[in-house]
């Protein structure tokens, strides 16, 4: 079986869209080197903006999905090195920019909105509470208060100390007794003042909370979203392509039909829905009876009309909502009690179905049989202003 020629890897990889510049990676000058091997495997480099690109994965994938697809491709590899300041300055001239696009978060690896249709439902509480069991797993976790006006990641991971900056001016995350980074727009507002503000400060404020704030290597972020589908979703959207979204549900069909509007929301703003969450499953009493207080299914039937996993069901818990008040997460406090479990198994199902760092992603084409076939492969925010 013919190897496919150097053009023709190139031209697949015309296809391949760099979510942030959006222009392809052979356009964008990114394919650094492209090497066939007799055997039918084929290795390319892209050259990165940054050493810890978020969306790099996002190429790892489309390079593989592209290469595979040609003729006599065994196998795909794909590696990464990052551009040099004069390959940066040549690619801002093209651009016709004074700076590329860093990602918002250079060194996160995973950025996940958690959101909800509704007001209600615990998504702050999910938010902190996974984001504590994130780190718990040894998995370097911050937590985002997107819900500038109804803010609460503070409080419920026991964070009350203000902000310092460094000196490069970027506002250093308080962490929590249990590593968590924060950042929320309660840092920065007297006592538990109001906010009262139009789209464009809001969209300002979060701009800020991500670019202006030294989060460093993180593993996982979390976002913790308004209810609704409102302007924050469509900031979101913009400053972070490569984010992905859990949707936190209760088990009533009204509260799962109104959490399907955060699907379509994502959907409509192109952001990947990751699972969803069933939060208030039901109650348990001390003697071991169990009452669906809200209703039951409603989580599992909504993951399957999105065809994504139900990521979890959390039982209705007194517990977790007095650790949340206490600032003290109940998956820290404590991990064996139902809810803890339930939230703890749900930190590791996210952590299963997130990309993990590799130094090159092997993608394994099955070879064709013989006699060959054709066509057969497998294919200061101190001050906001």
């Amino acid at each position: 079986m013919a190897l496919p020629t150097e053009e023709q890897i190139t031209e697949k990889l015309t296809a391949v869209i760099d979510p942030e510049l959006r222009r392809n990676i052979v356009e964008l000058g990114m394919v650094r080197s492209i090497e066939i091997k007799p055997e039918g495997q084929v290795d390319v480099t892209v050259s990165l903006t940054t050493p810890g690109c978020p969306i790099r994965s996002h190429f790892q994938d489309a390079v593989v999905s592209q290469v595979s697809s040609l003729e006599g491709v065994t196998g795909v590899g794909v590696g990464f090195d990052v551009l040099s300041d004069k390959e940066k300055g040549d690619l801002q001239q093209m651009l016709g920019r004074n700076k590329l696009p860093q990602g918002a978060l250079a060194q996160v690896q995973n950025v996940i909105c958690v959101s909800s249709g509704k007001g209600g439902v615990g998504k702050s509480t999910m938010t902190a509470n996974l984001a504590a069991a994130l780190q718990a797993e040894g998995h370097k976790a911050g937590a985002l208060d997107c819900d500038v006006y109804g803010y609460s990641i503070p409080r419920m991971l026991g964070v009350d100390e203000k902000p310092d900056v460094n000196g490069e001016r970027k506002i250093i995350p308080p962490e929590s007794a249990s590593g968590v980074k924060t950042m929320s727009i309660g840092y920065f507002v007297e006592g538990n003042s109001a906010v009262v503000w139009r789209g464009p400060m809001l969209h300002k404020a979060i701009q800020q909370f991500l670019e202006d704030v030294a989060w460093e290597e993180l593993d996982y972020l979390l976002l913790d979203l308004p209810p609704g589908t409102g302007d924050v979703a469509m900031t979101l959207a913009q400053l972070l392509p490569q984010a992905k979204i859990v949707i936190v549900t209760t088990p009533q069909p009204a509260a799962q039909s109104v959490a399907r509007r955060s699907a379509e929301m994502a959907d409509k703003v192109d952001l990947e829905v990751m699972g969803v969450i069933e939060n208030m499953s039901g109650f348990t009493t001390p003697t071991g009876e169990t009452f669906s207080i809200f209703g039951e299914g409603g989580g599992k039937l909504l993951a399957d009309e999105l065809g994504v996993p139900l990521l979890g069901t959390i039982p209705l818990s007194e517990e977790l909502r007095e650790h949340a008040d206490e600032g003290r997460p109940l998956v820290i406090e404590e991990p064996d009690s139902p809810a803890g479990k339930a939230i703890i198994d749900t930190a590791r199902r996210i952590i299963a179905s997130t990309p993990r760092e590799l130094p090159m992603l092997q993608a394994e084409v099955p070879a064709a049989p013989e006699p060959p076939k054709m066509g057969k492969n497998a294919r200061e925010l101190p001050v906001l202003q």
